[in-house]
C-alpha cells in the first residue's frame, strides 16, 4: 500500500490576527482525501473534501473554490462548523538561496521532507470567519511545505517574522536506514542576510528541554524558548492518514537569541511567535 501526505502551511499576521491555513492531500492506500485545516489565535477547525477536489500546479493548489498559492490565498468554506470568505494578496516572496533539506532532498524514502517557499512576504486583504473579521494591511506572511508519509515521531517547530527579519528552526527525531538522529534544519534572515543553519552543514541540537531548543553550527548559535502558549489542535499525517492530533501555538510568546563568534545579533521577547513543541518528556513541561 502507497501511504502520503503533501500540503502547504500559509500564515499571514499583523500585529493583532493571526491567520494560517493548511491545504493538504493525504493518501492511505485504499482511501484519499484532502482537507482544509483553518488556524487562528482563538480556535481551530479542520475541513474535509473528496480528494477529486483536489488539483495542484507548481504554485498552486485549488481545493474546491479555494486557491492558495504565490499571488496569495482566496477562501470560500461553507460547514455547519465554519464559513470563511476571503482574499489576501502577497507581496514579492523571500526564496531560500537553496532547497532547505540540502543533499537530503536526495535521499530516498525519508519519513518528511521540508519545504521552505517564503521566510518573508507581505499580506493585505479581508478574510470572514464566522462572522468575525480578519483584517491585514502591510502583515507579514510566511509559506512552507511538507511531504512525505508521517510527521516525525518528535519534534520542534518554531517560525516568526520579526522587525528587521524573520527565522524558522525545525529539529526533529529522523528515523533512516534503522537508526534516528537528530536533524536540524532553520533559516534565519538579518539585514538582508540568509543564514542557513542544518545538519548537513554541521548543526547539532544542544538543548530540547524546559520548553527551549538551543542549536549550534560552527559560531552560530540559535535559541527559541517558548514562553507561554496558546495551543490549538491540529490534524498531522501517521502513514498519510490525517489521524496524529498535534498541538500548534500559531501566535504565542516567545524568546530568541541569535549569536554569532560569540556576539548576539538579535535576542527579543513577541508575542506572535508561532511553535510546536512534540518532545514528549517535555509536553507539560
Amino acid at each position: 500500500m502507497f501511504h502520503s501526505f503533501y500540503g502547504w502551511y500559509l500564515k499571514c499576521q499583523s500585529d493583532t490576527q493571526t491567520l494560517a491555513v493548511i491545504p493538504a492531500i493525504h493518501n492511505t492506500g485504499n482511501k484519499r482525501t484532502c482537507s482544509i485545516q483553518v488556524i487562528t489565535d482563538e480556535d481551530a477547525w479542520t475541513v474535509m473534501f473528496p480528494a477529486d477536489e483536489f488539483q495542484r500546479t507548481k504554485r498552486n493548489i485549488f481545493i474546491g473554490k479555494n486557491r492558495f498559492g504565490e499571488k496569495g490565498i482566496d477562501l470560500a468554506i461553507h460547514t455547519p462548523q465554519i464559513t470563511v470568505k476571503g482574499r489576501l494578496d502577497f507581496g514579492p516572496l523571500s526564496p531560500l538561496k537553496y532547497d532547505i533539506m540540502g543533499p537530503f532532498l536526495l535521499v530516498p524514502f525519508m519519513e518528511c521532507r521540508h519545504s521552505v517557499w517564503s521566510m518573508r512576504h507581505l499580506v493585505s486583504g479581508n478574510v470572514l470567519i464566522n462572522g468575525q473579521k480578519y483584517c491585514f494591511r502591510n502583515a507579514w506572511g510566511y509559506w512552507e511545505g511538507d511531504r512525505g508519509r508521517s510527521f516525525p515521531k518528535e519534534y520542534v517547530w518554531t517560525q516568526c517574522c520579526f522587525p528587521g527579519g524573520a527565522l524558522m528552526l525545525s529539529v526533529a527525531n529522523i528515523p533512516m536506514a534503522g537508526i534516528h538522529f537528530t536533524g536540524v534544519i532553520g533559516v534565519v534572515l538579518w539585514q538582508g542576510k540568509e543564514y542557513r543553519i542544518a545538519a548537513y552543514l554541521g548543526a547539532r541540537a544542544v538543548k530540547i528541554q524546559n520548553k527551549t531548543v538551543r542549536v549550534a553550527q560552527g559560531s552560530l548559535v540559535l535559541e527559541a524558548r517558548l514562553l507561554k502558549a496558546s495551543e490549538h489542535p491540529l490534524k498531522a499525517p501517521a502513514k498519510g492518514d490525517m489521524v496524529r492530533t498535534i498541538h500548534e501555538s500559531a501566535s504565542c510568546r516567545a524568546f530568541y537569541r541569535f549569536c554569532k563568534g560569540g556576539c548576539t545579533l538579535f535576542a527579543f521577547e513577541t508575542d506572535r511567535a508561532s511553535f510546536e513543541f512534540e518532545y514528549f518528556p517535555d509536553r507539560a513541561g
